[in-house]
């Protein structure tokens, strides 16, 4: 088990006001990540990395490649050297080491490494006839650090590819294609003794074997691949077999892993063992999971999806090599692009950690990274290693190879977005923005500026990832009333690095508090998009720092806005695909009420709002509509309110009149033990006795999302088309005096 101490840093938050959502302070990196995701200078290869192994501070790759080259040099460009299928690089520097072996014959490629206990052989496997010229099939022995061919080695010819090793002080256990070592039958299991001489060791698995793994301390061999069958006995892709008979010891029947998905990688610590999924079609397990080693029982499994090609434990962190594309089922990030670096906790598949170094899908089958080996100097010393087919790392030309150190890394933070203020009582100014992200550092400070000073009025701590940017803010209580000021905002990691100063925002400070909005907060609104702000973005005015982001062309400060007694403008929909929609992902309120005022003349009808699973957007791509979805108050095309929750069963309360009658209106949803209840204009005008509703993971969205034809008046349009203002959402059911008090008072 390789382990690593990580010494957390603590700060200090320093304020000339008061802070809002501070989170606790920051640490070098990201709390459970041992690594920068900055990459180091690496030497590359001109094709695909399959399999990686280090030993004594060298780095052994092997692959489908015929040359390496430095650090940002084009294929064939100055520096290339020959390397067929195999180099050795510094694992410290990233330079070639000095080790060179040329892997030929036939289609000559590297599948599998593997360095005894004792460091002094690496074992390599593959399809090949040849390496360094003397003749061997498949597999393959090396002399370390000498660098030459152990003919002492010679195991009789294996019949086809080589996938995985795994050795021991007395054995060289490997799985693959095959079915003969010589003229003996091994249906892709087999073992051979340090000299090369087959051993009995020989299980039977029905399909290819892509990964083994032999626990330190353990009389077991972990195997893994696309079989259905281990030994005659139904274990999908994974069985836990005695290392010395090949009987199986603990098989896994096709329902713990799907047949369509396949076990791609294996790792253990002391306890528990790891295993890294692909699959393809519906319902497949492509993530990882963390089985106990006394009972091979399962421990937990996440549900990400996008093909996991391998795992590497280092610590208390899983890091993963794969093309995820969704971890929304744990609250990770939305389905999208593909991402191909992760860490996450071995405790459970809790959300990922920010840790985001950044490759493309590359060459071949465009996977990205295919391996993982890191070296286990401990002391803040250790590499972590990736290879594979990707050919940039974190936006620059690297092939194939790259490392990260300990840190810290070179990136620093983003420019903190949608900055905005408002004065909310005399003397206060409240500055608002969303968060932004580093690459490997998830605490992240940020310090206001007032009217251009060097000096920072304030420094507020704030926790982030880089799908998860929740807004942050400070009141400023010295600022005087009637006086103008502006304001900017910086962030800084743990390391000192800042990123750029934000766009300036003015403000000029009241002289009293706005009566609406301080009501609103007054009742306890836990979200308060009063949708004003000329920016992309909707500020929240409560105290939860949630921001509504836009999906499309939702515009705040698009129109005049409902309130009498300021001038807040209202958010405008165009009624085809405007949205607003809280990023943070929250569990559904069982208690709750949700307001707003509209005005419309639509004949389409649409959804003013609602609780959504979906996250509509990723890094500028749509990412679709909720397939979850409530607590929503749509208007049919005729123009009369339908508020509508699930309780195993649609249920609905529908308002008598209609409201498209281009004139401001107020509408309350609530739900508590009484029952659900629908106000339009400060009045009751429908209701009903069911409390009950779903249990699920989303944020709350205006505009539009999803309406079936299955709902009740279902619309025509799933998008408003209107003007939309002062929207809130509080975690209990409003009286019907505080409903009329907010009508009353927007109206004056």
């Amino acid at each position: 088990m390789r382990r690593k101490l990580i010494a957390i840093l603590t700060g200090t938050i320093l304020a000339a006001g008061t802070l809002i959502g501070v989170a606790a302070p920051s640490s070098a990196l990201s709390p459970g990540v041992s690594f920068a995701a900055s990459d180091l200078p690496t030497w590359q290869t001109n094709g695909i990395v399959w399999a990686m192994a280090e030993s004594n501070g060298v780095m052994y790759v092997g692959g489908t490649f015929t040359a390496i080259r430095p650090p940002k040099v084009a294929a064939g460009g100055a520096g290339s050297v020959s390397a067929v299928n195999f180099a050795a690089l510094d694992a410290y520097t990233g330079n070639p080491a000095g080790c060179s072996l040329s892997v030929t014959g036939g289609s000559a490629t590297v599948r599998a490494l593997d360095v005894s206990p004792d460091g002094r052989t690496l074992y390599i496997g593959g399809s090949f006839t040849a390496v360094n010229g003397v003749g061997t099939t498949k597999l393959a022995a090396v002399n370390l650090p000498s660098c030459t061919v152990n003919t002492n080695f010679k195991p009789a010819a294996v019949n086809t590819t080589v996938r995985a090793i795994e050795a021991t002080a007395s054995a060289v256990y490997f799985g693959g294609d095959f079915k003969t070592v010589g003229s003996a039958a091994r249906n892709r299991l087999a073992a051979v003794s340090t000299t090369g001489t087959l051993l009995p060791w020989a299980p039977s698995a029905d399909q290819p074997v892509r990964a083994l793994h032999v626990p330190a301390g353990r009389n077991i061999v972990l195997a893994g691949g696309d079989f259905l069958t281990m030994n005659g006995a139904d274990s999908k892709a994974l069985a836990v077999l005695n290392n010395t008979t090949g009987g199986n010891i603990r098989t896994y029947p096709n329902f713990f892993i799907p047949k369509t998905s396949t076990v791609k990688s294996i790792d253990s610590d002391a306890t528990s063992f790891y295993i890294g999924n692909e699959g393809t079609g519906g319902g497949v397990f492509d993530g990882r999971a963390r089985l106990d080693l006394t009972t091979y029982n399962q421990v937990w499994r996440d549900t990400c999806l996008g093909a996991t090609q391998a795992v590497a434990v280092y610590g208390t962190t899983l890091y993963a090599a794969h093309h995820a594309h969704d971890c929304s089922s744990m609250n990770s990030f939305p389905d999208g692009p593909r991402v191909h670096l992760s860490a996450q906790s071995i405790n459970g598949p809790s959300p990922m950690y920010q840790w985001n170094p950044i490759t493309n899908d590359g060459q071949g089958e465009k996977i990205g990274p295919r391996t993982l080996a890191h070296t286990s100097a401990g002391s803040g010393r250790d590499i972590l290693w990736t290879g594979g087919e990707f050919t940039t790392v974190n936006g620059a030309a690297q092939q194939s190879l790259t490392r990260f150190g300990p840190g810290p890394g070179t990136a620093g933070p983003g420019v903190p977005q949608f900055v905005s203020a408002e004065s909310r009582a005399s003397g206060q100014n409240t500055i608002r923005w969303q968060s932004t992200s580093d690459p490997d550092d998830s605490e992240l400070t940020y310090r206001v500026y007032r009217n251009g000073s060097a000096t920072p009025l304030a420094t507020v701590n704030s926790s982030s990832r880089w799908w998860d940017l929740p807004q942050a803010s400070f009141t400023d209580t010295t600022a005087v009333p009637g006086t103008a000021y502006t304001y900017r905002v910086q962030a800084t990691d743990p390391s000192g690095r800042s990123g750029a100063l934000s766009a300036q925002v003015q403000i000029t400070t009241a002289t009293s508090a706005a009566a609406y909005p301080a009501l609103v907060r007054a009742d306890g609104a836990t979200t308060y998009w009063r949708l004003g702000d000329s920016l992309a973005a909707a500020a929240d005015s409560s105290n939860g720092n949630k921001m509504g982001l836009p999906n499309l062309g939702a515009k705040p400060s698009g129109s005049v806005g409902a309130l009498r007694s300021d001038n807040n403008r209202a958010a405008s929909f165009d009624g085809v695909d405007d949205m607003i929609y809280g990023q943070q992902r929250v569990s559904a309120p069982t208690v709750f009420s949700a307001e707003a005022w509209f005005k419309t003349d639509t004949t389409t009808g649409g959804k003013i709002l609602g609780f959504g699973n979906a996250q509509p957007r990723r890094n500028g791509t749509f990412l679709g509509y909720s397939s979850v979805y409530d607590r929503h108050v749509y208007m049919n095309d005729a123009g009369n309110l339908v508020f509508g929750t699930w309780s195993g069963t649609r249920v609905v309360v529908t308002s008598p009149a209609r409201y498209n009658d281009d004139a401001w209106h107020h509408v309350v949803a609530t739900q508590g033990p009484a029952g659900m209840v629908l106000y339009v204009d400060g009045v009751k005008v429908a209701s009903n006795t069911v409390s009950a509703n779903t249990v699920s993971l989303g944020s709350w969205r205006i505009g539009g999302d999803s309406i079936p034809s299955s709902w009740p008046n279902a619309p025509t349009s799933r998008h408003f088309k209107g003007a939309i203002d002062e929207f809130a959402v509080y975690p209990t059911a409003l009286t019907a005096a505080q409903v009329a008090a907010h009508n009353q008072q927007g109206r004056r």
